[in-house]
């Protein structure tokens, strides 16, 4: 087990955690140079076990090897029950319900999330002064590390259910994990602040649960488009709302523009691409959508600060 494991078990549980006391039901990891750096990791949970469930923000900040600089976020969530059958229900959990299946167990999950500098830098603003602590973390110019205990409120609890129970495999999974990461990120960042999360919102319309969800899937329609670019309107009538309204509500629910999400999503996605997958830079191009190479190569720059050739060679 590593030391933020122990450490985030240790705050959760407020006494240190004996190592053959756990037992490891799952666990998944993945880094990509300046782009996703996750682990989640579920343990079986004893019954005379206490452990809260909390969330920590970590922004580590090394003045003298800039290249050890990055912000952690970790998550400890208690008492859900799985099937010990990998991450699938087991037949006889699909015949007779939760309570008749002896592979189902309390569970203690914990989710890890690296972000690099260069990865925080496509989010801060291009100020000449970085007033708030979210820009100056982001930008990574505030000079002292230091690490905030976060709430878990409903919106942040839901994105963690999403991680830990999705049911993509490889290439829409790395899509689906890297989208709910930026998400997690976004909330944790509010908390950082001290900003409610649970306030009422600006967009009068939000207050309407059917409305909030077309907002939501809109946002899971557009990761389903990575490869095949949906214009505004054609997403609008997907979910049976107004331009207008679609616009404002996803800014306000996700904090960024639709066209901002959707060009981070499609990058990220190429960087695990290049990366992981060793694919050319023309084949990415083509299954990323683009009409030719020069346009992907300039957007992939713009981006991420590098070529997609560069990081072919890391």
């Amino acid at each position: 087990m590593s030391t933020t494991e122990n450490d985030i078990l240790t705050l959760a549980q407020k006494q240190p955690f004996l190592y053959n006391e756990l037992e490891l039901l799952f666990a998944t990891d993945k880094s990509v140079p300046g782009s996703i750096q996750y682990s989640i990791k579920r343990y079986k949970r004893l019954p005379q076990w206490s452990v809260d469930d909390m969330g920590v923000l970590e922004y580590i900040f090394e003045k003298n090897n800039p290249a050890q600089n990055k912000l952690n976020l970790k998550f400890c969530v208690s008492g859900n029950v799985y099937c010990k059958q990998k991450q699938t229900e087991c037949n006889n959990c699909n015949l007779n319900g939760v309570a008749s299946c002896s592979e189902k167990v309390d569970s203690i999950d914990i989710l890890e999330f690296s972000f690099t500098p260069s990865y925080l830098q496509q989010f801060a603003k291009a100020t000449k002064t970085n007033n708030t602590l979210t820009e100056q973390v982001f930008s990574f110019t505030h000079t002292n590390s230091f690490s905030k205990t976060l709430p878990l409120c409903s919106k942040t609890r839901m994105a963690i259910e999403s991680l830990l129970n999705h049911t993509y495999s490889d290439t829409l999974a790395n899509i689906f994990v890297n989208a709910q990461m930026q998400i997690l990120l976004l909330y944790s960042s509010d908390c950082m602040l001290g900003h409610k999360l649970e306030t009422t919102f600006a967009c009068k319309f939000l207050a309407n649960e059917d409305d909030r969800q077309k907002i939501i899937n809109a946002r899971e329609i557009l990761l389903q488009h990575i490869g095949e670019p949906i214009t505004i309107k054609a997403l609008s009538r997907k979910v049976a709302i107004n331009e207008c309204y679609l616009k404002k509500g996803f800014k306000e629910i996700f904090g960024t523009t639709i066209f901002d999400f959707y060009q981070s999503q499609r990058m990220e996605h190429a960087k695990y691409l290049l990366y992981e997958k060793g694919l050319s830079v023309t084949n990415v191009s083509d299954l990323l959508g683009y009409s030719s190479i020069s346009h992907f190569s300039t957007a992939f720059k713009k981006q991420t600060g590098i070529k997609p050739c560069e990081l072919l060679l890391r």
